[in-house]
């Protein structure tokens, strides 16, 4: 009708404002989040592109190369080395040259140092700042694991979460996890750790000079490190350097001098290094050796687990001890010889002489999931034995790699620092923790028993803290383990 107007329609009102997140107050908070994991990544920048190119020159300068090849490989070489240069010039938060702590004193005040502190103070400073950066890092990944099991996934909950949880209230577990946490941030920060550096003050300490005060002569004197060094070896009661001292020459010691005079933390943290790519290489490749092995048996039996436990049974019977020494004398000359100092030649021996301990431990597992109906409904479907193995019968056996795995790594340790002890393994000057035990042993009963002692004490530290992460793992997958005392309960045979 002419002159009316429609009814006003319901009152809908402004548009409600967009839920913010429950985890971080925010309306995007997975931009957030990776906004917060760049602004930890741009302080240390530097030292992660000049970790990755030096790593990738290492390789390509020990990569063998025929005649043809090696200029090209030359030429490869020159460029990384060249960006690793410039990517040490990039300035970094954690650094030595942000926090400097080898300074001298000129009478009156420290010179050098950070804001004119004393050198254990500068040096407290920035092992402090690289723990605390670490675990904002743990944090980082907490809070994106909160966000997307609170937010991002499409279930409210999967039995992996009740494994967490539990690995949360276990007290032993979380002290293993930590003290792991604490090792691994020592082997990756290695270089800012130290008081000095492995090239100053252990391969080259004769083409680096330092400034120190020189009281009888009142007077600022210059002297070769090298030399400092000869100053400050612990060799007995009347000649040492202990812990948190400082020596002669200014120089502060967190764990005292080796009777060589070096620093031994800057000794315990690039070993620290050296045992964790040891480790974590040959674990890994133990565990890749041994999953694919014992998948394969489980699934088709008969002739194949047949040949598998002969072939197991073969190599626990050579005798390790001599096999190490024999194949490491042998490869020693070779290309693989010189990666990593002897290191990765160590880790490939670890890994293809100890798989069979770890594929013992999962057989049992991968058999008892084989004969589950869910992988006969995916063969009768017509699924291909690999995807078989990947997708329905590896998940099941993923926890035990972990508490195995766990484990393993800190047997390898033990492993690593024992064949050190006896002079094998790793090559000299390269640091490494049974090596330095090794150095002190005849210093023992002697006022110098911190050159054995500490890192003894280290080695027992993070392999306790290994087993302990593997015995949270073990109860946080499976909780009645301890009373069923099975093979899980006992770490099997790892």
């Amino acid at each position: 009708m002419a002159g009316t107007t429609d009814p006003p329609g319901p009152d809908i009102g402004p548009a409600p404002d967009r839920p913010t997140s429950t985890v971080l107050p925010t309306g995007s908070p997975v931009l957030v989040w990776v906004g917060l994991g760049v602004l930890l990544f741009l302080p240390e920048a530097g030292a992660f592109l000049d970790f990755v190119v030096g790593l990738l020159a290492d390789g390509a300068a020990a990569a063998p190369a025929p005649g043809a090849v090696a200029s090209a490989r030359a030429s490869v070489v020159a460029a990384l080395e060249t960006v690793e240069g410039a990517a040490e010039s990039i300035p970094t938060l954690l650094s030595r040259e942000t926090i400097p702590n080898q300074g001298h004193w000129n009478g009156e005040r420290w010179v050098d140092t950070f804001f004119g502190l004393s050198p254990a103070v500068s040096w407290g400073i920035r092992a402090a700042l690289v723990y605390v950066y670490a675990f904002a890092w743990a944090g980082w990944a907490i809070l994106g694991y909160r966000l997307y099991r609170r937010e991002l996934r499409a279930v409210a909950w999967t039995p992996r979460d009740d494994m967490v949880d539990r690995l949360r209230t276990h007290t032993w577990g979380k002290f293993g996890l930590l003290v792991v946490f604490m090792f691994v941030v020592m082997a990756v920060f290695a270089p800012a750790l130290g008081p000095t550096t492995v090239e100053e003050n252990m391969r080259n300490s004769y083409s680096y000079e330092m400034q120190y005060w020189d009281g009888d002569a009142e007077e600022v004197r210059t002297t070769l490190v090298g030399d400092a060094n000869l100053g400050s070896q612990s060799t007995g009661s009347n000649s040492r350097v202990m812990p948190m001292t400082y020596d002669d020459y200014g120089r502060f010691h967190p764990f005292g001098t080796l009777p060589t005079g070096r620093d031994l933390f800057t000794f315990i943290v690039a070993g620290s290094r050296i045992s964790l790519i040891i480790g974590v290489l040959s674990v890994g490749l133990s565990a890749l050796m041994a999953a694919s092995l014992a998948l394969t048996a489980a699934y088709y039996k008969g002739t194949i687990d047949l040949a598998s436990v002969l072939l197991s049974d073969a190599i626990m019977a050579m005798p390790q001890l001599l096999l190490l020494i024999m194949l490491t004398t042998v490869l020693a000359d070779t290309w693989i010889g010189g990666l990593y100092s002897g290191a990765f030649v160590l880790a490939l021996i670890f890994a293809f002489t100890g798989w069979t301990y770890m594929w013992r431990s999962l057989r049992g597992p991968a058999l008892q999931v084989s004969e589950r109906q869910w992988v006969d409904a995916a063969r009768s479907f017509g699924q291909r034995p690999r995807t078989v193995m990947r997708k329905h019968m590896l998940p099941y056996i993923t926890g035990y790699l972990l508490i195995y795995g766990s484990m393993t790594l800190g047997g390898a340790i033990i492993a690593i620092a024992g064949l050190s002890f006896l002079g094998l393994g790793v090559s000299p000057p390269t640091p490494e923790w049974g090596r330095a035990i090794n150095l002190g042993q005849n210093y023992v009963t002697t006022g110098s028993w911190h050159i054995s002692l500490v890192p003894g004490l280290l080695i027992t530290v993070v392999v306790t803290g290994f087993n302990a992460l593997g015995d949270g793992i073990r109860d946080a997958i499976d909780p009645q383990s301890d009373s069923a005392g099975g093979a899980a309960g006992r770490g099997g045979g790892a």
